[in-house]
């Protein structure tokens, strides 16, 4: 009899890669002459990351900054959930977030996509914050791999294939 093989989708950040785009972004915005007495900064803490600026302009430019430090350093902007800037005061402010772990809905999402298009042998199981994918065939586990690629609600890793 075949051992079952297993393989887990998982939706993880490198901390320290946001951490050094954020770093980046905070130079560049500095250094730069279009932001120069905007008062535009960068703040980085835990998941937030907060940007202000003088005007809704610049705080939007300064979120392209940091999207194209994150892309850069190879940070999915699925991951980055950024809202609309907010007047505070003389500033506008943007509140973003780095989402990691899936969260139930997109587990679901996820789960009835191999249900609907995988092949028949492949089970998925949401355990927490990611999913267990087995089958007997390793060729179908990396079907569903391929399948799930393009995947668009959140970025997704395919760890400890086994």
């Amino acid at each position: 009899m075949a051992k079952e093989s297993t393989f887990d989708i998982v939706s993880e950040v490198d901390t320290q890669e946001v951490a050094n785009a954020v770093n980046q972004a905070s130079k560049e915005i500095q250094q730069r002459y279009d932001f120069k007495d905007t008062g535009a900064s960068v703040e980085h803490s835990e998941n937030t990351i907060n940007l202000s600026a003088n005007a809704e302009e610049r705080v939007k430019a300064a979120l392209d900054v940091l999207q194209s430090k994150l892309v850069r350093r190879g940070i999915s902007l699925k991951a980055l959930d950024a809202g609309e800037p907010v007047a505070s005061g003389k500033l506008f402010k943007i509140a973003a977030t780095i989402k990691e772990g899936i969260d139930q809905p997109t587990a679901k999402k996820i789960s009835k996509i191999i249900r609907d298009d995988a092949p028949k042998s492949v089970k998925a199981n949401i355990q927490g914050d990611q999913l267990r994918v087995s089958s007997k065939s390793r060729d179908d586990l990396q079907s569903v791999i391929a399948l799930l690629r393009d995947f668009e609600d959140a970025p997704l890793q395919f760890i400890n294939f086994k």
